[in-house]
């Protein structure tokens, strides 16, 4: 499956901003999806993911109550709600896949998220 990410920009501290992840070229219910991040100068980190239905979501603990993961599986999307922004979200945002091995194998390339204070 290939992806495609849009909606990074640069926001204001407190700001909302909606990330999409559009998928081709594989039928996308399939594919439990994930978000990761790369601040500077860090590696990369997970964010959240949901099941291939949207039943069940997980998110890292720095972004509870913050973000929202979402899909639209009639759409292929797959949405990350980043709500009260702060500068430490600051990053590269990655939407990855992962069919039925056990890791996240197909990535998208990344929409940058700027934060300022």
């Amino acid at each position: 499956v290939q992806l495609q990410a849009s909606g990074g920009g640069l926001v204001r501290t407190g700001d909302p901003l909606r990330l999409s992840c559009t998928a081709s070229g594989d039928t996308f219910s399939n594919y439990q999806m994930a978000w990761f991040r790369q601040r500077p100068g860090r590696e990369r980190e997970f964010v959240g993911q949901i099941t291939s239905s949207g039943g069940r979501t997980y998110r890292t603990d720095s972004v509870k109550g913050r973000f929202t993961i979402t899909r639209d599986n009639a759409k292929r999307t797959v949405y990350l709600q980043m709500n009260s922004l702060k500068p430490e979200d600051t990053a590269v945002y990655y939407c990855a896949a992962r069919g039925s091995g056990m890791s996240y194998n197909s990535w998208g390339q990344g929409t940058q998220v700027t934060v300022s204070s």
